[in-house]
């Protein structure tokens, strides 16, 4: 892979305020810029550290800083607040380099430059830096500029730049839904595994406080010798294979993940949350066809590899998901990494990951998720030797009980729908999105 020259300017460029000046463009090989556009009276700063704050609660790394300005009391004192320390430190333009520079050689997941003039200079300090990013990885950076400025950033970032409204939907729309595996990884325990049981086209992980499914795009020829050794890491390590391009390691990866999220002892509402989307007005979107789901949706567009007729391939989702008012999405979706795509096609509207192998987290309401329907095991040994002898998702109702979780909504107290645990017993027909 060559190397990407990161050069933003020469040596003849005026300073960031001064009108007419001509900016290079930001080369986006090793940088992923977005701006936060605000009223020139207001200023973000609290926003980007808010941000910021729930990333690295997640477990991301972030770098950078935000301006904290002290009021007239201080003689109107503005100090940076550097994000990963938590501490001041006086401010001036050329900070941003450091950071630039720190976050780069840490390979931090966020760099905040609060002001798009340190920004400059920042992305300035690497005209003579070569730099090799990982492969299919960059940097996302954010940073602010006032509206009246916004040309600046237009001959700035061009056509590689992200303007961003000024709220924190926006600001996860931005990070974007290809982030929520590692999301997903940071959040799990470094528990034990008590056993990985593997079948034709299940796999099943038991932690300690839970046991978690994935669907195996394929035969599991490959994974088999080395399930022994996989065994005696912890659920985080196999966690973190949900960043492999190998889609059996992202299965294993996915069913350690729910061993962890998918808890014995998770309160949430029965069935799998689907019922909810008959009441809309508009179509239905529904990726990877599940039985029955004509009689509970009849307005429904089904997507799938191996279309039946009136069915679609998946070739259609981009033309038919963004006309949609609601989509349905089976969670293989997230081992054969077809979700982030969907979720994008689908912005705005109710997305609903269901199956066996989704992860019940609220993490993933942020990437644009409104129910998650999935599979809380209660009697693992039953259903480890069930997946080794083949057995499909309708039979795993008898090893544990199908719930949904809604976002903004509490399921303490819900009360059960039995016509809706039919439904969140079915499974994917075949093999799909």
């Amino acid at each position: 892979m060559s190397n990407h020259d990161l050069s933003l300017g020469s040596d003849q460029r005026g300073a960031p305020s001064k009108p007419g000046r001509a900016f290079d463009p930001v080369d986006a090989a090793g940088l992923r810029p977005g701006v936060i556009v605000h009223d020139p009276a207001e200023t973000v700063d609290d926003l980007l550290e808010a941000f910021a704050r729930g990333l690295q609660a997640r477990g991301f790394k972030v770098a950078g800083y935000v301006q904290k300005s002290h009021g007239e009391g201080s003689g109107n004192r503005i100090d940076f607040l550097d994000l990963a320390t938590g501490t001041l430190r006086d401010g001036d333009l050329r900070a941003g380099v450091s950071y630039l520079q720190t976050a780069l050689k840490e390979q931090a997941d966020l760099l905040v430059i609060g002001r798009f003039a340190a920004c400059l200079e920042a992305t300035d300090s690497l005209k003579t830096v070569k730099l090799t990013p990982r492969l299919g990885q960059t940097l996302p950076m954010l940073t602010a500029i006032a509206g009246h400025s916004i040309h600046q950033w237009h001959s700035y970032a061009r056509r590689e730049g992200a303007m961003i409204a000024p709220d924190l939907a926006a600001l996860w729309q931005w990070w974007g839904p290809e982030q929520l595996y590692r999301d997903l990884a940071l959040g799990v325990a470094d528990d034990e595994v008590r056993q990985i049981a593997c079948g034709q086209r299940w796999i099943m992980v038991e932690g300690p406080h839970g046991s978690g499914l994935a669907y195996l795009p394929r035969h599991p020829r490959d994974l088999l010798p080395r399930l022994n050794g996989l065994a005696k890491q912890s659920l985080k390590q196999l966690a973190a294979m949900a960043t492999s391009w190998n889609p059996l390691e992202t299965a294993l990866a996915v069913a350690a993940i729910n061993a962890h999220y998918n808890r014995y002892d998770l309160a949430a509402f029965p069935g799998n949350g689907v019922k909810s989307f008959r009441h809309l007005a508009g179509r239905v979107g529904v990726i990877g066809a599940f039985p029955g789901v004509d009689g509970m949706l009849p307005n429904c567009a089904v997507m799938e590899a191996d279309p039946r007729p009136g069915e679609y391939p998946l070739a259609a989702m981009d033309s038919i998901l963004p006309a949609c008012d609601a989509t349905i999405v089976n969670a293989s979706s997230l081992i054969n990494r077809t979700l982030p795509r969907v979720l994008r096609l689908s912005q705005h509207r109710p997305v609903a990951l269901i199956g066996p192998a989704t992860p019940m987290t609220p993490r993933l309401f942020d990437y644009g998720l409104s129910v998650l329907g999935g599979l809380i095991v209660s009697d693992p040994k039953g259903l480890a030797s069930a997946i080794r002898a083949g057995a499909l998702p309708r039979e795993f109702s008898r090893f544990g009980r199908f719930v949904h979780l809604t976002r903004g909504s509490s399921p303490a107290g819900a009360a059960a729908d039995p016509a809706d645990n039919d439904f969140a017993i079915s499974a994917p027909r075949r093999s799909h999105a």
